[in-house]
Order: structure tokens, then sequence, then C-alpha cells
């Protein structure tokens, strides 16, 4: 059975969204710290094959929950359990806990592949910053509230059905169909020093991220229908500019 709307409503589950907003925005710091700092020691020599395949299965398990639980039919079937308003909320808490074990549990690989100096190492940091830059924009253009979990649950608790947040066409959605995503390939290709352990996170996830691209646009058009397809003849890239 659902829960009510007066029980969505509740100071419990108002609590459980506001904390796994927290909870969301710690992942994503922790990631930086992780990249920043801990990434970039260079293992000392050693196997590659045991952390290669560790790394990629901790990714793979954090993929499979994402790719399964961002399903339309699976997010459908969550709502009529829990309610609409807990479903994303719950998707949150899952998907940030899960990042954060990504990161917490991931094996340095021997080795780094090159240390840039002067002037490329300054641009490898601009493109880093960039990277957040457009992320912040882009997230600009999403409601927060809705993406961290929270606005579902505000929703509900006035007695209003969920709502899907608007179709983002201009700006940086006039650039490439997922600017988050091309975001995400400036900040973790940009360092100045790549160590085998940075390069096998930002490849492992890189690819995650373009395998994953079609199944989301496939929720995309559920969602907007007509309008995405439209959207999409529109701008043609999906990430990377002149390449996908």
């Amino acid at each position: 059975m659902p829960i009510a709307r007066s029980s969505q409503g509740s100071p419990t589950l108002s609590l459980f969204a506001w904390s796994g907003a927290i909870v969301f925005a710690g992942s994503l710091l922790w990631f930086l710290y992780c990249y920043a700092v801990r990434f970039g020691v260079a293992a000392p020599e050693g196997p590659i094959l045991r952390p290669l395949l560790i790394d990629i299965g901790l990714f793979s398990a954090f993929a499979l929950h994402h790719s399964v639980l961002a399903r339309s039919a699976v997010k459908a079937a969550i709502g009529r359990r829990l309610g609409p308003g807990l479903e994303r909320s719950l998707y949150t808490w899952v998907a940030s806990l899960l990042f954060i074990a990504v990161c917490s549990f991931w094996q340095p690989v021997p080795g780094r592949l090159y240390v840039l100096g002067g002037g490329w190492a300054l641009l490898g940091y601009a493109l880093q910053c960039a990277g957040l830059i457009l992320t912040l924009r882009g997230a600009s253009a999403v409601d927060l509230l809705d993406l961290a979990g929270v606005r579902p649950v505000r929703l509900a608790a006035g007695g209003s059905a969920p709502t899907h947040v608007p179709l983002a066409t201009s700006g940086l959605y006039g650039f490439v169909r997922h600017p988050l995503y091309f975001a995400w390939v400036l900040l973790v290709f940009g360092a100045p020093s790549m160590t085998a352990t940075r390069a096998t996170f930002a490849i492992v996830s890189t690819i995650y991220l373009a395998a994953a691209i079609p199944w989301e646009e496939r929720s995309l058009v559920d969602t907007f229908g007509p309008d995405y397809e439209a959207y999409r003849r529109k701008v043609r890239w999906r990430m990377i500019p002149g390449v996908y």
C-alpha cells in the first residue's frame, strides 16, 4: 500500500529527504577530495590486474543501481509501493551511499601516465575549473531540490502530485544534450598529473556515462515525448562536441 499523503508530509519523512540531500552533497565533496588527493598519489609498482578488476567491479555495482532504479517502470513501481514523494529521495540515498563506497574502496593502480608542467599544467587546471563551473551552471538549469529528492516530499506534504522538471534546451543544453557529462569529462581528464588510479576512474566512469545516455534518453522521450525528439534533432551531440 502506498504511504498516505499525510504520512509523506510527516517530519520524519522530511528529515529523511533533507538528510538524503546532505548525503548527496557529501558524496560529491568526498569524490572531489578523493580524486584531488587520494587518487593523485602514484601507487608503487605491483600487480595491475587485481586492482583494475576490483575498481571496475565497484563502478559496475554503482552503474547497475543507477541503470535499474532510473528506469521509468522501476521508478513507477517504487512510487506505487512507497508513494511518489519518496521515490526520488530513496534513489538519492542509495546512489549517494554507493558513490561514497566506490570512492572509499577504489583501489590504487600502480603507475603514473604523465605529468604536465608549465603552460600545459595551467591548461589542465583551467579545464578542471571549467568542468566545475559548467557543472554548477548546468545544475542551475534544473531544480536542485527535485534532483536531491526534497521537492517531491514537500509537494506530497502539501497534497500536490510530483511534477516533472521542465525540459531545458537553451544555454549549455543548446551546446550538448548532456552538459553535466561533458563537464565531468573536463574535470576527470583535465588533471595535469594523471596517475594510473585517476586514469582508471576517469576512463571507467566516462565509458559508463557514454553507455548510459541512450537508456537515459529513452526515459526522457517517455517523459517529454515529441519535445525531446525535436530537441535531439536540434542538438546533435550527446556528450562531447564533434565526438559523441
